[in-house]
């Protein structure tokens, strides 16, 4: 899957986050490390959903990127 993410440079290096996961963010010293790490944390918080989620009836769609 590929998430979009946004990068905001700071004087620590880089924060990023995925603003189609809310409370999805991490940082880095350089974007290279910051993309890396948002990766990470984007399956640390698949993860979570999938284990809060998991007594839920739920089903799948499909969409068309635009």
């Amino acid at each position: 899957m590929k998430y979009k993410v946004n990068l905001k440079k700071t004087e620590e290096g880089y924060s990023i986050w995925v603003p189609g996961l809310p409370g999805c963010w991490s940082q880095g010293k350089s974007e290279d490390d910051a993309l890396e790490n948002i990766k990470d944390a984007i399956e640390a918080y698949l993860e979570v959903v999938d284990r809060l989620t998991v007594d839920n009836e739920a089903r799948y769609v499909e969409i068309a990127n635009a």
